[in-house]
């Protein structure tokens, strides 16, 4: 039984899209106002993903990844270093006031990745391969919630900001050791940087790993809305093919 899908009802449930400087816009990236995407799960009644809100999201943003990454035993460092930056997007899941969830997405570009201090040789490698690369950072989902649809929802408006808006081509992530298996078990995650001392948390070990989206495109298409607990997974939490595809038309709609 499908446990993941946007709530139909008498209001268009689809993004609206919006550039005005009045409405906290991230140039040259659409991003889904707060009545955008709302979805139904199986353990709350619903919740909206949309792009955070440093006026109105920015500190309870920052009290999720402290309290997140300290449950880990780990320092969260600069929690507005993203916010202000044109190159990312930082989205959020919330209900009501309540903030659980958030993910950073950042391109690359002159400024390069976050992850060039310490991997900047294995990325100038793919980058001579002509990659289109991007940055996950600042993913925190609190567990009260259903930690998988959360995620599934987080990851899938990533991936339609980044592979379907931008042509990205490859997803780069730096984690602790002990949490890179959930990544390549459940999203396809391969490693491609040794263990490292990280500076952002307080030197806490990192590795670094890469997604080839053309991975994410197979299982979208393969997994994407079912929700089956059978598949050991994160994209049978996912969005389907059709309702991506919504949700893109949306987006990109007078662009």
């Amino acid at each position: 039984m499908k446990t993941l899908q946007p709530v139909r009802s008498a209001r268009d449930w689809r993004p609206e899209v919006h550039n005005s400087a009045s409405s906290h816009p991230q140039p040259g990236i659409p991003f889904i106002d707060t009545d955008a995407l709302r979805f139904a799960s199986s353990d709350t009644a619903s919740y909206l993903v949309h792009c955070a809100d440093p006026h109105s999201h920015g500190h309870a943003v920052q009290l999720l990844i402290e309290r997140r990454y300290a449950w880990r035993g780990l320092h969260a460092g600069d929690a507005h270093h993203h916010q202000s930056r044109p190159d990312c997007i930082t989205l959020v899941a919330s209900s009501g006031k309540d903030v659980f969830g958030t993910v950073t997405l950042r391109l690359d570009g002159p400024a390069g990745l976050l992850a060039d201090t310490l991997y900047g040789e294995e990325l100038a490698y793919y980058r001579q391969g002509n990659a289109r690369l991007c940055e996950i950072t600042r993913l925190a989902v609190d567990t009260h919630h259903n930690t998988k649809e959360v995620l599934g929802a987080l990851f899938h408006l990533i991936y339609i900001h980044f592979r379907l808006i931008h042509g990205g081509t490859a997803v780069i992530i730096e984690v602790h050791p002990r949490h890179a298996g959930f990544y390549k078990r459940m999203l396809g995650f391969t490693e491609i940087g040794g263990e490292k001392a990280c500076p952002r948390v307080n030197n806490a070990p990192a590795v670094l790993l890469h997604l080839d989206v053309r991975h994410v495109d197979e299982q979208i298409a393969l997994l994407g809305g079912t929700g089956s607990c059978r598949a050991r997974s994160l994209y049978a939490y996912f969005l389907s093919r059709e309702e991506q595809d919504d949700i893109l038309a949306s987006l990109t709609a007078g662009h």
